[in-house]
């Protein structure tokens, strides 16, 4: 084997990690668009604020759902490259 190749072992947890980034980053998103969702029921919103909040829901469940995928396979790779 190289020693510039990548064990199997190695190849495995780096896709855990990226499965792990996946599904936490979608379940970040997935609350924080249920929380504003449940905010416009519970508020008993109407008209355009109906509308507006569960939309900025989706827009800031989307930008924190990237932003822990991308938090979690930083953090991967430093650890893969031995940065701590």
């Amino acid at each position: 084997m190289d020693m510039g190749r990548e064990s199997r072992w190695e190849k495995d947890a780096v896709t855990v990690e990226i499965v792990f980034a996946l599904v936490t980053a979608s379940a970040l998103a997935g609350v924080v668009f249920a929380v504003a969702l449940g905010l416009t029921h519970l508020l008993d919103l109407s008209g355009e604020a109906s509308r507006g909040v569960p939309t900025g829901g989706a827009v800031v469940g989307a930008v924190a759902g990237v932003w822990r995928l991308v938090r979690v396979l930083r953090r991967c790779d430093v650890a893969r490259r031995g940065g701590r």
